[in-house]
């Protein structure tokens, strides 16, 4: 499984940001997408993901600012960020879960790709 995300970059304090996560096959179109992120000193975590049904799950910090979306015919999810804030600068990472029941999974991670918002 190969996950390519681009889209990083510099940008003002409220400005806006759009990262693509490309993958490819079936794979990638019928398992959940997510994108984390994890700034210097700190934890990755989840920003928001994405079901094969569409079915999204947004981080508090996110909500309202960030939407997920996928488009399955070409295999990409995408994080439109609007209002960017100082705090959000980070290494933006998409991730690929693949369950395989009884609490087992498998998860596949893009390359990172920057963002930074100066103040």
């Amino acid at each position: 499984v190969q996950l390519q995300a681009f889209g990083g970059g510099l940008v003002q304090n409220g400005g806006s940001l759009r990262l693509s996560c490309a993958g490819s096959g079936i794979i990638f179109r019928i398992n959940t997408v997510g994108w984390y992120r994890q700034a210097p000193g700190k934890q990755r975590e989840l920003v928001a993901s994405i079901s094969s049904g569409g079915v999204t799950n947004y981080a508090d910090s996110a909500k309202g600012r960030f939407a997920i979306s996928r488009d399955s015919a070409k295999s990409t999810v995408y994080l439109q960020m609007n209002s960017l804030k100082p705090e959000d600068t980070a290494a933006y990472y998409c991730n690929l879960r693949i369950e395989y029941g009884f609490a087992t999974f498998n998860d596949y991670w893009g390359q990172g790709t920057q963002v930074t918002v100066s103040s």
